[in-house]
């Protein structure tokens, strides 16, 4: 459905992307982790025909994207949250807009079905600028799925969704890729997300291929501590006295309680003090420091120090 070879994207002296190669057969999902700037939005705009690669090839449902990309234009989508809809137009002109560019046959019946599935059947005659993040978001997955695409391409499909509504979404999308087989590419900073719905992963840095496996072997890899051919995590970084387990684990308890301030014997005198402040808890934090005014009997304010370790 879906193969790239070679896929180089410079802006200048910055690469982008380099010597990027996949493939995503169909009923699969690609998905493609890694940081800000470490290339997925680039490689998802290159397989759109969005942006031309300065290297590579990218073949997409047998057409050549370089060259005859408007044929396999028509049996794709993208969606993005970061890409708005026009404002004054409502979410049903919209998903009107879209489907008469690709053709859609039975548009009523297709927009209805959309605003079931995804809980917009109150929001279809409200503008587009008069949307929460989240529910643009989801105006933006129905605008991708108009044309029951063969291949959807999705960069970060659930930003600004609340946890329940994101998950709905998941399932939604991986019904939809079991009922058409359709092939997807998915990008996203959400882990949890990846391993729910990627077979394969792609872990970029700087443009680059780092690692490449399944998502479940990531976990399994982790918990044996070694690499295992998965995807790694990110593991954070034991701190003194505590281990690399959870919240509580890392952390110990959550800091609660009165504040205990201590007066600095050397600045007991007046002027600009300096006090220290530690949290009851024993929690091991670092220091930073806040400057406030406080009043005083005989002097309108001072300005006082305070070190607070919070």
């Amino acid at each position: 459905m879906i193969e790239a070879q070679g896929l180089t994207k410079r802006y200048g002296n910055i690469v982008a992307v380099a010597d990027l190669s996949f493939a995503v057969r169909r009923g699969e999902t690609l998905g493609l982790l890694g940081g800000n700037g470490a290339g997925k939005t680039t490689t998802i705009a290159m397989v759109l025909g969005l942006l031309i690669p300065d290297a590579g090839r990218i073949v997409v449902l047998g057409h050549d994207m370089a060259r005859d990309r408007f044929a396999a234009l028509a049996r794709m989508n993208f969606s993005s949250p970061y890409v708005a809809l026009p404002q004054r137009l409502t979410v049903r002109e919209n998903l009107r807009v879209y489907g008469h560019l690709y053709g859609v046959r039975g548009l009523e019946a297709r927009i209805a079905r959309l605003a079931a599935e995804l809980d917009l059947e109150g929001l279809l005659d409200r503008p587009g600028g008069e949307l929460s993040a989240g529910q643009k978001t989801r105006a933006a997955l129905a605008k991708a799925l108009i044309n029951a695409p063969e291949v959807l391409l999705l960069d970060e499909p659930t930003a600004s969704l609340d946890p329940d509504t994101a998950d709905r979404m998941r399932s939604w999308l991986e019904r939809y890729r079991a009922e058409t087989g359709a092939a997807i590419v998915l990008a996203s900073h959400n882990m949890a997300e990846v391993e729910r719905m990627c077979d394969r992963v792609l872990m970029l840095k700087r443009g680059r291929v780092v690692d490449e496996g399944a998502p479940a072997g990531a976990d399994r890899a982790l918990r044996a501590g070694g690499s295992g051919g998965g995807v790694p995590r990110h593991r954070p970084r034991a701190r003194r006295g505590g281990g690399g387990g959870g919240v509580a684990e890392r952390y110990g308890r959550v800091p609660q309680g009165p504040m205990k301030f201590r007066r600095s014997p050397a600045h007991a005198g007046g002027g600009t003090e300096r006090r220290s402040a530690r949290q009851t808890t024993g929690l091991r934090t670092c220091p930073r420091t806040v400057r406030c005014r406080i009043p005083q009997k005989k002097r309108n304010k001072r300005k006082q120090a305070i070190t607070v370790l919070t």
